[in-house]
């Protein structure tokens, strides 16, 4: 099958009447089973946000706010859903902000992105994402195995290692920053180690430039690009059409995705830049209009390669002074 499901291809008012319906019950069970979101949206009347419109109206809520509240009542300040269920994990991020991973198959939705980017069930995976307190190698691990993919848990660093795992193992993907898969095929050119099994690869965490996308393109290895964050999951994606070209990236059918004017939580007109805020809908750790910090616009047109659901620019710059250096906000 061309696409990860059937919700990648319905009409554009198909979707919105899905997001608009399950909206209200989001925002009821956050009110009604996580103190934070009781108190940063009280007064709000679930029932009464039934559209766009009507959520942005709710105020934004912020990284800094997040890490506010945990201090205030650890672990999550009150914004995950207390029912009863323990969570699977609990992650830390830089700040420090600590993220909970509830149960289930491909809970941060990370499939999706994995299959647009060609991987398949009996493919392996070489994740270089990290697995030690932060989230980002669970992601990938998670969306790879719900695919029906194998996932070597490489972790960054220790490169002469990896590069004996890969030669050993014969990995066909890779998932990691942009630039370590270039460091991973130099260093076993230069150590005369096979690394020639990987042919495509899934990329977070910093800029793919397309010099980069092109060296690798040159070296046999297709590699896309997707944006997700801790908090959040999945948010967007990159897919290519049949000739192989890439433009933009696909918003995931799991988020609304609003761009804003900084600092007014404004919602902005198809293709003026401004700020990404996202809301989820994640039943363990729902996320209601969360201002990104990160920059895009976006494209009016669907993407070509028959995907329906809305596309950005990728990454234009940061509205806040936080910045990400090696995938991680500092």
């Amino acid at each position: 099958m061309a696409y990860f499901d059937q919700l990648e291809t319905r009409t554009a008012e198909a979707r919105e009447t899905s997001l608009m319906a399950a909206l209200p019950g989001l925002i009821a069970r956050a009110k009604e089973l996580a103190p934070g979101w009781a108190a940063h949206l009280a007064g709000v009347d679930a029932n009464a946000v039934d559209s766009r419109d009507a959520l942005a109206k709710l105020p934004v809520i912020r990284k800094g706010q997040l890490k506010e509240q945990q201090g205030l009542s650890p672990p999550f300040g009150g914004f995950a859903v207390s029912d009863g269920t323990p969570m699977g994990r609990v992650m830390m991020s830089p700040g420090p902000i600590f993220e909970p991973e509830g149960r289930g198959e491909d809970w941060w939705r990370a499939g999706r992105a994995l299959y647009a980017a060609g991987i398949r069930k009996g493919d392996l995976v070489h994740n270089t994402f990290a697995y030690h307190l932060t989230p980002g190698g669970w992601i990938m691990d998670s969306g790879a195995r719900a695919i029906g993919a194998g996932v070597i848990a490489a972790g960054p660093g220790n490169t002469e290692q990896q590069l004996e795992a890969i030669a050993h193992l014969k990995p066909t993907a890779y998932a990691g920053v942009p630039d370590y898969l270039k460091i991973l095929l130099d260093k076993a050119k230069e150590a005369g180690k096979d690394a020639t099994s990987i042919k495509k690869g899934i990329v977070s965490g910093g800029a793919l430039f397309p010099s980069l996308r092109a060296e690798y393109k040159a070296r046999g290895i297709d590699v896309m690009q997707c944006y997700a964050t801790a908090d959040v999951g999945l948010i967007a994606y990159e897919s290519a059409t049949s000739a192989g070209l890439v433009d933009g990236m696909i918003v995931d059918e799991g988020v609304i995705l609003e761009i804003v004017r900084p600092g007014t939580g404004e919602p902005l007109p198809a293709g003026e830049v401004g700020e990404v805020v996202v809301t989820a809908f994640n039943r363990d750790y729902p996320m209601i209009r969360l201002a990104t910090g990160d920059m895009s616009a976006v494209i009016a047109q669907p993407s070509p390669c028959g995907r329906t659901n809305t596309r950005i620019k990728g990454w234009l710059g940061r509205a806040d002074q936080t910045t990400k250096v090696k995938g991680m906000f500092v």
